[in-house]
């Protein structure tokens, strides 16, 4: 299983894309990394890095890349004028079968323009869009989407509920995931125009449909899968982000105000690296891209290489699972049985 892994996207540079990739190969087997940018830069920093690991250099190579796309680069015009940015050459060696999937923790707009562009659309599919998992009191949450389209229809959002449970199903091993519409209150008839117009769609569809979910609902555990459009999505996760670290940081002032708080602190030392393991976006490995012909992970922009690591685990995994190949099995079966039920 060869990844192809955008070493200059992100904010720390490519010694983390380099750490990450070397992780990535010692710790999963049957890994292969491609890391895309300078060649000269990244084989010097690869031999340095890896401190003479002959068995882990062996299973990481490089492929060359001239030009990085910006997190200030406007997405669709950066990668028509940089055809040889670490990001467009990345999903080039998807589309050419030199690698299983990509990597990037750089602009994701870019990110997602360069996977249309390279591999297209999954059949039925009208908007690719990006899945992530939440932690919740249980088990993750996957919400989709996450800022890909911040303008949707309901057929969009109907799209991003069967990518998601396609991929929950595989990678959860959940064969009936939860399925919640995000909105400003349970009750049927609450939530925005495009809500009321999305939720007789999924009421109707094969999906485990449980109805409205609240912003608060989402951490409680007890849905699987939830959909919204990419600008409640995207709001939502840096909220959570904020939150956590913010929470976090409070901890940690009250922690220092006295010498009995500290004491305390020894005592439950674990329970909080515990909690800050579960809050911290590195374990989740990243985004996936659902809806592309091929895959693809988003990754937070200031990535460490433990979280390169973990995102590497996960394209992995989804190509293996051939999760595309299910997302489209399930649009054509529930269109199908949608048709029936109309007739």
């Amino acid at each position: 299983m060869k990844v192809a892994l955008d070493a200059m996207g992100g904010d720390t540079g490519p010694d983390v894309a380099v750490q990450g990739a070397l992780a990535a190969v010692r710790t999963l087997d049957d890994i292969e990394v491609i890391l895309v940018g300078p060649e000269e830069l990244l084989q010097a920093r690869l031999k340095e890095l890896s401190r003479g690991d002959s068995l882990a250099l062996a299973r990481v190579s490089v492929h060359p890349a001239s030009e990085v796309i910006t997190m200030h680069d406007v997405p669709v015009d950066a990668i028509r004028k940089k055809k040889d940015a670490t990001v467009v050459v990345g999903f080039d060696l998807v589309k050419t079968g030199r690698a299983d999937a990509m990597v990037s923790a750089g602009n994701s707009g870019a990110t997602m323009a360069a996977a249309v562009k390279k591999l297209g659309r999954l059949p039925g599919i009208s908007r690719p869009g990006i899945a992530s998992f939440f932690p919740t009191v249980k088990q993750p949450v996957m919400i989709m989407d996450i800022g890909a389209n911040v303008d949707c229809r309901a057929q969009h959002l109907y799209q991003f509920a069967v990518m998601a449970c396609s991929c929950a199903r595989l990678l959860q091993q959940n064969p009936q995931p939860r399925l919640g519409l995000l909105s400003i209150g349970a009750e049927t008839g609450k939530g925005n125009a495009l809500v009321k117009e999305t939720y007789p769609l999924l009421q109707a569809s094969p999906l485990n449909f449980i109805g409205n979910v609240e912003g608060r609902d989402v951490y409680q555990g007890d849905v699987d899968v939830v959909v919204c459009d990419g600008f409640i999505g995207n709001i939502l996760l840096k909220t959570s982000e904020g939150l956590a670290d913010a929470a976090l940081q409070m901890i940690r002032g009250e922690i220092l105000q006295s010498w009995r708080a500290k004491i305390g602190y020894l005592l439950m030392r674990g329970a909080l690296s515990n909690f800050k393991k579960k809050v911290d976006y590195a374990e989740y490995g990243g985004a996936p891209l659902l809806g592309i012909n091929g895959t693809g992970i988003v990754c937070h922009g200031s990535s460490n290489g433990n979280a390169l690591r973990n995102a590497i685990a996960v394209a992995a995994n989804m190509s293996r699972h051939n999760i595309n190949a299910a997302i489209v099995r399930h649009l054509s079966e529930y269109r199908v049985e949608q048709e029936n039920t109309v007739s």
